[in-house]
């Protein structure tokens, strides 16, 4: 019996510990802006992006109707960071000619106080390439899993 329980052990010791993914997801939905992120990093040294993808509507008045819907994807995710309860995602979207050469810049800050699940914060919008820029911001709210 010691064998097997010194065996089990030793197979145990011996098999890779999974790694598990961190995904974070936020959203806002206010009168300028509704939108949704979603990003998962690997949970190893250098926290390599497994995914990302979004969507955003420019609902203020304001905004330019060439952009509409504009859906994003990796290579939307300029730069992120995570650690100690503080999460802050910047994304560039530039929509080229579909977009009437407009580019959009989001970025969000929140903070996750000590034992909540969920992170509160703010967002930053700006929009050039029309007439003029124009920017918005508000608040945010994210989570992780």
């Amino acid at each position: 019996m010691h064998r097997f329980i010194l065996a089990f052990a030793a197979l145990l010791g011996a098999t890779e510990v999974a790694q598990a993914n961190s995904r974070f997801f936020c959203s806002a939905d206010d009168k300028n802006v509704r939108f949704t992120i979603e990003s998962g990093f690997k949970d190893e040294p250098g926290h390599e992006l497994n995914h990302f993808r979004g969507a955003f509507i420019l609902k203020n008045e304001t905004a330019p109707q060439p952009l509409g819907r504009v859906t994003l994807d990796s290579d939307s995710l300029s730069n992120r960071w995570s650690h100690n309860g503080e999460l802050r995602l910047e994304v560039l979207y530039d929509g080229g000619k579909a977009a009437g050469g407009q580019s959009v810049n989001l970025t969000v800050s929140a903070e996750q106080p000590n034992g909540a699940t969920a992170f509160q914060g703010v967002y930053d919008i700006a929009v050039y390439g029309g007439e003029k820029p124009i920017a918005f911001n508000g608040k945010v709210s994210c989570g992780a899993k």
